[in-house]
Parts: C-alpha cells; sequence; structure tokens
C-alpha cells in the first residue's frame, strides 16, 4: 500500500527550522542522520501522519546544495513508501518516467530509496522508498 512518507524540505540552518516548526507547531525533531553518499544530513521531525525531512548539505558538490544555490530553500521532494522500489522504478520507466538510479541505492531511516527527475513528474522530484529488514540492513554510511 503506498502512502505519503515524508516531505523533504532543503534548508541552510535546519536548527532554526526545527526551532520554528517546533515553537509554532509543536512539531519536535527526533532524529539527524548523515547520508555520505549523498552529501547530505537530514533532520526528521514528526508531523503526525507524515514525517518532514530537512536536508542539509553536507559539501557544495551535494544535490541539496546544487538545489539550494539554484532555487533556494523550500520544498525539495515527495517521498512515498512502496512495497517494492525496483517494481516501482520499472514500472515508472514504462510510464516514460526517468529515474535517477537504475537501482533502489541506501537512504536515510532504514529505507531503499529511488527518485524520479522532475522533468518527467511534472515538477516535481518524486522519491520512492521502503523500509530495509534490519537482517539486512547491514553496515551503513549514517551518522
Amino acid at each position: 500500500m503506498t502512502r505519503l512518507e515524508h516531505i523533504g524540505i532543503a534548508v541552510r540552518e535546519p536548527a532554526a527550522v526545527a526551532e520554528l516548526l517546533e515553537r509554532l507547531l509543536g512539531i519536535e525533531q527526533y532524529k539527524t542522520e548523515e547520508v555520505l553518499s549523498e552529501g547530505v544530513r537530514t533532520h526528521f521531525l514528526d508531523a503526525g501522519g507524515a514525517k518532514l525531512e530537512l536536508l542539509e548539505a553536507l559539501n557544495d558538490s551535494s544535490p541539496v546544495a546544487r538545489f539550494l544555490e539554484r532555487r533556494g530553500e523550500g520544498v525539495h521532494h515527495l517521498a512515498f513508501e512502496v512495497d517494492d522500489v525496483a517494481d516501482t522504478i520499472r514500472r515508472g520507466r514504462e510510464l516514460g518516467l526517468v529515474p535517477l538510479s537504475e537501482e533502489p541505492i541506501p537512504g536515510a531511516d532504514g529505507k531503499h530509496v529511488a527518485f524520479f527527475h522532475p522533468k518527467s513528474t511534472h515538477g516535481v522530484l518524486i522519491e520512492v522508498c521502503e523500509s530495509i529488514h534490519r537482517d539486512e540492513a547491514g553496515p551503513r554510511e549514517a551518522g
């Protein structure tokens, strides 16, 4: 069953954004994690039925750094939990979508992930993700 898993938001100062959301809405940050392969530090906040993922660039070559340079802070992607990321990549290709990777890759929060290019999804970067079972997770690049 597909569901909205999180909304990714590119930010320059995650602590300031997290503080604002907590003071304004009572939404609290509960986890920070680095995904070194993507050059990003993620800050997760519980927003009730879905999570907010504040994305902080760790270096200038990070996709998030490039996004911030081109567009500034704001919504970066929508992430949907799916049963099978590899199958969703295949179905997306059949629909003419452009995946950013040919296979699922390790992501934050114990997930395998894949993204579809916004030029093929009406301007929205779409992430699909599935939970990695603990016995399959193995070593991670997260901190």
